[in-house]
């Protein structure tokens, strides 16, 4: 069994991802801006997640399941995890590590989920 590795989208909260690490430091969250996905279309940015076997954390909720959904029919996905924006930064980040301590990277192979759950 692997431990999650979490991939931000561009448009996740940077405050989330930093939040994350600060309050669980083994956590390995990869920032948009470390993986230069910055103007990447989302099916780019799922294959370089997929690539680093990293859940993508996202708050697109419009395109990305969609694509997600096109990604999975011909390859392999290490998962997908929508926040909502509506949550507080402060309960991403729990929902985060709740996430992080509770399952593995296998039972997220292709899988996407919403938070709150």
């Amino acid at each position: 069994m692997t431990v999650i590795k979490f991939q931000a989208d561009a448009d996740l909260k940077q405050a989330i991802v930093t939040g994350t690490i600060r309050r669980q430091p083994n956590i390995d969250f990869q920032s948009a801006y470390t993986a230069n996905l910055e103007g990447k279309k989302d099916p780019e940015v799922l294959e370089i997640a997929a690539q680093q076997d990293r859940i993508l954390v996202t708050h697109d909720r419009k395109t990305m399941p969609l694509e997600f959904g096109e990604f999975i029919i011909s390859k392999t996905s290490a998962g997908v995890l929508i926040v909502s924006q509506n949550l507080s930064i402060s309960e991403a980040i729990e929902a985060i590590i709740l996430v992080w301590e509770v399952s593995q990277s296998e039972e997220w192979i292709n899988q996407i989920m919403s938070i709150p759950f």
